[in-house]
């Protein structure tokens, strides 16, 4: 198993952990969360930074992190993105392939060790899933292509009913909350390689409720008041995407062993 010294994760509010918060308040995520993973099963010290931005697209997450990225001599790198293209009005499907070509290839070409992940199928939880449904198939393709072509690790989410389990997501139906994300470290941890961790893709014990029709209704009108509509807004405003927002651990730090927790 190798050892990594210096982790550095790139993306949008996936990878910078929305909607995990921890006891200050703050964004865990499982970037944070893989590396204290990381850290726990090596004896060499783990540095870890995390420059995602909540809101990017692809190409904005090329030009305002990838460098940094690289700047920083990791060993290690995720690069997610794209499904804030895909839920946009006109996503540019040849541009995203571009960027994750051009990332990927960059990346493993300087021998780091680059994993990301592709999201199951949408219209399972959000009632917009189904307009986005063939667009994020696409972004699936392009993804898994490029990642094939330069060997970059994939996971899969869309190959393992638990990623579909709404017990594993936020009230925002975007986002994965402190279990999801918790389920997300663990499933990098053995993509990864890293023993004891074979067990993340198991069922949650039990099964979600069941939801009548009306309180479905109720649920999406309640869903579409405090999340779609504000984000519906921010958009015919023209606000730049992440504004006011920056990389909340821009330097890397050493993950300390006290942080070995699941």
């Amino acid at each position: 198993m190798r050892s990594f010294h210096r982790f550095v994760a790139i993306g949008d509010s996936a990878t910078e952990g929305l909607q995990d918060i921890d006891e200050k308040g703050s964004y865990r995520g499982w970037a944070d969360r893989l590396a204290e993973h990381i850290a726990a099963a090596q004896d060499e010290r783990l540095e870890y930074a995390n420059l995602a931005v909540r809101s990017l697209r692809l190409n904005e997450i090329r030009r305002t992190q990838f460098d940094r990225a690289l700047a920083l001599e990791p060993d290690l790198m995720s690069i997610v993105g794209g499904v804030n293209d895909v839920i946009a009005p006109r996503p540019d499907f040849g541009r995203i392939a571009a960027d994750f070509e051009s990332m990927f290839t960059e990346a493993t070409a300087r021998g780091i060790t680059v994993f990301t992940f592709l999201m199951p199928d949408p219209s399972f939880l959000n009632p917009l899933g189904r307009y986005v449904k063939e667009r994020a198939a696409i972004l699936a393709d392009i993804t898994r292509a490029a990642a094939e072509s330069a060997g970059v690790l994939v996971l899969d989410l869309s190959e393992y009913p638990v990623a579909s389990d709404p017990r594993l997501w936020y009230e925002d139906r975007l986002h994965g909350n402190w279990l999801g994300h918790q389920r997300m470290a663990e499933a990098f941890a053995d993509l990864l390689g890293y023993p004891g961790f074979e067990h993340w893709p198991e069922p949650i014990g039990g099964a979600p409720r069941r939801v009548h029709s009306l309180e479905k209704i109720g649920a999406d009108i309640d869903w579409a008041v405090h999340w779609l509509g504000p984000w519906l807004g921010r958009g015919l405003v023209h606000m730049p995407h992440g504004r006011g927002i920056t990389a909340k651990r821009p330097v890397p730090e050493v993950v300390g062993r006290r942080d070995r927790v699941a």
